[in-house]
């Protein structure tokens, strides 16, 4: 059984691997104070375009949203979330956990406008109440749209204007910044936002992402609490020579490129298919609607997720491709598609 439920279901792209084989038996220093994590963290400025920035590895999302989000607020500030963020439900409730109450917008097409914030800003108007301080955005979004250039500025203006911080999940930022009709780049992000990730595990490492902060003030001894919330790995050389080789040249994007590619091939067959779409999602996530039985046939010979009921006789499921998925089980995946329909129709 071929599996489109994640982008993660592999292990990781043979040259991150031999990188891992190749340094193993190097000594160097730990915590992340070691030469591969350095030079990870070089090439990444450079990409950036900024040498201001600090950059982190930590080895997955979760951890990364809720030890940066818990760093960056006090005590009784609140964070606010889209109702599909990732933190708001996929996430069993780790920021709160930390004590800190998020805040659900509806959003647009899985997306936080300035709209949504200033509702929550209103109804939120004094010391009786927690206080929004935090705005959580990610691209592409749980959906598979991505934000566009102007969307992020009038975001970040908004939150400038109300002294809020604004910061990105990036668990699949490779595929959003390759997206169709994608109009930001990797550069504009320290001006956009005041943090962001950068995932490698959902892009072709074995674990890691980068976290990248901006604004000076959320950067003082984050470090700590990176070591309190066991984020401190002693082996932290694995997260730095993973980046490095993933930034050394263009693998990175090339990765995401591949996992686009996949899913447009996906999209164009089932819309000739004469489908629609839960949602407009040029990235690597996309959610086709699909009669019921025709699914139960599909999930014969496929792993997927029933995303959303639609109605009594079909529903949205989520196919997601990597930067493994192999072409052959995409064309697999289409045929077997005709398939369930030829037998749902006789």
């Amino acid at each position: 059984m071929y599996s489109f439920k994640n982008d993660y279901s592999e292990g990781a792209h043979p040259r991150i691997l031999n990188a891992l084989l190749n340094t193993n038996l190097v000594q160097d220093e730990g915590y992340g104070e070691d030469n591969y994590s350095r030079k990870a963290i070089d090439l990444i400025k450079e990409k950036i375009g900024d040498n201001n920035v600090d950059i982190h590895f930590l080895s997955g999302g979760t951890q990364t949203n809720l030890i940066a989000i818990s760093a960056f607020l006090r005590p009784h500030e609140a964070a606010i979330a889209v109702s599909s963020g990732h933190i708001l439900g996929h996430e069993t409730g780790a920021i709160e956990a930390t004590g800190h109450k998020i805040l659900s917008v509806e959003g647009i097409d899985g997306k936080v406008t300035p709209t949504d914030v200033q509702a929550v800003l209103d109804g939120h108007p004094d010391e009786h109440m927690v206080k929004p301080k935090l705005v959580y955005i990610s691209n592409s979004t749980e959906i598979g749209s991505i934000y566009t250039k102007q969307e992020l500025q009038a975001l970040h203006d908004f939150c400038q204007r109300n002294q809020l911080i604004l910061y990105m999940d990036g668990a699949r930022l490779g595929s959003a910044l390759r997206s169709e009709g994608n109009d930001l780049q990797l550069s504009d992000l320290p001006k956009l936002v005041d943090a962001f990730y950068i995932g490698g595990t959902k892009n072709g490492a074995l674990i890691g992402e980068a976290l990248v902060i901006s604004t000076d003030s959320l950067k003082e001894d984050f470090r700590y609490h990176l070591k309190q919330k066991g984020a401190l790995l002693a082996k932290g050389r694995l997260l730095g020579i993973q980046f490095f080789e993933l930034f050394r040249d263009n693998l990175f994007f090339e990765l995401a490129d591949h996992a686009n590619k996949m899913a447009e091939i996906l999209r164009k067959e089932i819309n000739i298919l004469n489908f629609s779409f839960l949602t407009h999602s040029p990235s690597n996530q996309i959610f086709p609607i699909l009669p019921n039985p025709v699914i139960a046939e599909l999930e014969k010979k496929y792993s997927f997720h029933t995303w959303e009921k639609v109605d009594s006789d079909t529903s949205a499921i989520r196919l997601v491709t990597s930067w493994a998925t192999n072409q052959e089980e995409v064309v697999g995946f289409i045929e077997e598609l005709k398939k369930a329909l030829k037998c749902s129709t006789v």
